[in-house]
């Protein structure tokens, strides 16, 4: 594995594991917002195992009627599992705010990725640094209701 890829690895296991520290120490109270960005957690069926699998990540945008993520993995050179799952199982639950929606998510088309990821890099910029790092696009999916 290439030491970027490790280093990405590394620090996002230990972001995830930290939040969910700080969250179950106050029942789910903190933190809601990470660098400006809604937190919120994504529950996925495994695309081989067909077991759920959740994970903790931020949403730059975070709407009524959309929640927007980017499958960046810092900058890592393989997509994240939770995204490979959603795109077979493309049916997921969000929970925000300990409120849980069900909804369907799909990969942004070109010209919705065009337009989201100006908008996203303008107002988080190290989205554009972690492009950088990686051969692969990043993925924008976006979660609408189901």
């Amino acid at each position: 594995m290439p030491r970027s890829d490790l280093v990405a690895s590394t620090g996002a296991w230990l972001l995830e594991n930290a939040h969910r520290v700080l969250l179950a120490a106050t029942g789910g109270r903190w933190p809601t917002r990470l660098a400006g960005m809604q937190t919120l957690e994504l529950h996925v069926v495994g695309r081989t195992s067909g077991e759920e699998r959740s994970t903790l990540l931020t949403a730059p945008i975070c709407e009524d009627d959309r929640v927007v993520l980017v499958a960046s993995k810092a900058g890592h050179s393989e997509h994240p599992q939770w995204y490979e799952n959603l795109v077979v199982n493309p049916h997921v639950e969000i929970t925000i705010d300990q409120q849980t929606r069900s909804m369907k998510a799909r990969t942004a088309s070109p010209q919705e990725r065009e337009e989201l990821w100006a908008r996203i890099t303008r107002e988080f910029p190290h989205y554009a640094g972690y492009q950088t790092r990686t051969d692969r696009e990043i993925p924008v999916v976006i979660c609408e209701p189901a």
